[in-house]
C-alpha cells in the first residue's frame, strides 16, 4: 500500500494513495486517528480491508500533502554513507567504522509540493535527496538478521541543508539541519510487503530535470539492516520513527561553484519502487 498523510481545510487526515487520487482513512479507522497510530497498531491489515472496493474520496491535487508520519517521535539521519562520499571531503581520512549521526526536527520537513524555504539568513540551501526507513515494531537492541522485519515502509527525502550553518558548532551540524521548512518528505509511504527490501533501490535527484544525483542502495557503506541494529543499541526505537539512510555524491555544495537552490527551482527525489518526492524553492517570508 501506499499511505500518506494530507490537509484538507485545516482538517489533518490519512489514507491511502489510489493512482492520483487517496481513500481516505481517517473515518473509516476512528480508532486509529494517525498514520502513526495505525502503524503503531500493526493495523495494516484494517487499512487494507478498509480501502477494499471503497472510491476514493479526494484528488491528490486537491489536498496538501505532508510528510506521511506526522510528528515521528525521532528522525534519524545518517551522514556519508555511499562510497565515493567520504572522498569528497578530500581530508585523506580512511573510511568510517561507524556511521556519522545527527537528529532533525519534524518542523524542518514539508511534504510533497510544499515549497522549501530559503532562509532570510543565508544563501546556502542545498538539497540532498535520500530514501527514508519508517519503523514498524519497535524494540531495543535488534538482532542485524531481524532488523528488515521491523520495517513499515519506505518513503523519499530531501534532507535539505543550509550549508555554512552547518560549520557553526565544533562538534555538531543540527543548526543547518534544522532549519524550519527546509527538507521535505514524501509523498508517501510503500509497505514493505510492496517492497523487496533484498534489492538494490536506484535513487536519483534531479534540480529542474538535470540529473545531479545518480546511484543504488547496493553502494551504501552501512545498510538498512546494520543501521536498525546500530541505532537500537543506545536509543529504543517506535513505530513511526524515521530514519533517513544517506546521501550519494553530487549535492550541490561539491560543485565548482557551487549550486545552491534558489526560488523557482524545483527539485525532484526519486526512489526505485518509491515514488518521486517533489518541492519547489521559495524565500522565507
Amino acid at each position: 500500500m501506499k499511505l500518506t498523510s494530507y490537509r484538507v481545510e485545516a482538517v489533518e487526515h490519512y489514507g491511502a494513495v489510489v493512482g492520483d487520487a487517496v481513500i481516505d482513512l481517517s473515518p473509516r479507522l476512528p480508532r486509529y486517528p494517525t498514520l502513526r497510530a495505525l502503524i503503531a497498531a500493526e493495523a495494516l491489515a484494517e487499512a487494507k480491508a478498509a480501502v477494499s472496493n471503497a472510491k476514493p474520496d479526494r484528488k491528490l491535487a486537491d489536498v496538501t500533502l505532508l510528510p506521511p508520519v506526522v510528528e515521528p517521535q525521532k528522525i534519524w539521519c545518517i551522514g556519508v554513507n555511499y562510497k565515493d562520499r567520504n572522498e569528497e571531503y578530500k581530508d585523506n581520512s580512511d573510511l568510517p567504522k561507524y556511521p556519522s549521526l545527527f537528529c532533525r526536527v519534524p518542523t524542518s520537513f514539508v511534504g510533497h509540493d510544499q515549497p522549501l524555504e530559503r532562509p532570510k539568513v543565508s544563501t546556502q540551501l542545498d538539497y540532498e535527496g535520500e530514501i527514508a526507513l519508517v519503523i514498524g515494531k519497535g524494540g531495543r537492541h535488534i538482532p542485524r538478521e531481524k532488523a528488515l522485519s521491523h520495517i513499515f515502509g519506505l518513503t523519499m527525502c530531501n534532507e535539505g541543508s543550509i550549508r555554512d550553518w552547518l560549520r557553526h558548532g565544533k562538534f555538531n551540524v543540527t543548526q543547518g539541519k534544522n532549519f524550519d521548512r527546509s527538507g521535505s518528505i514524501g509523498p508517501w509511504v510503500v509497505t514493505t510487503d510492496e517492497i523487496d527490501l533484498a534489492k538494490p533501490i536506484h535513487l536519483q535527484t534531479r534540480v529542474n530535470g538535470e540529473v545531479r544525483q545518480d546511484d543504488s542502495t547496493a553502494r551504501l557503506m552501512f545498510p538498512f539492516d546494520y543501521l536498525i541494529n546500530y541505532l537500537s543499541t543506545f536509543a529504543t526505537l517506535v513505530p513511526g520513527d524515521i530514519i533517513v539512510t544517506g546521501t550519494p555524491t553530487g549535492a550541490g555544495v561539491r560543485f565548482d561553484p557551487p549550486k545552491w537552490l534558489k526560488p523557482g527551482d524545483v527539485v525532484e527525489v526519486e526512489g526505485s519502487g518509491i515514488g518521486i518526492l517533489r518541492n519547489g524553492i521559495a524565500d522565507e517570508a
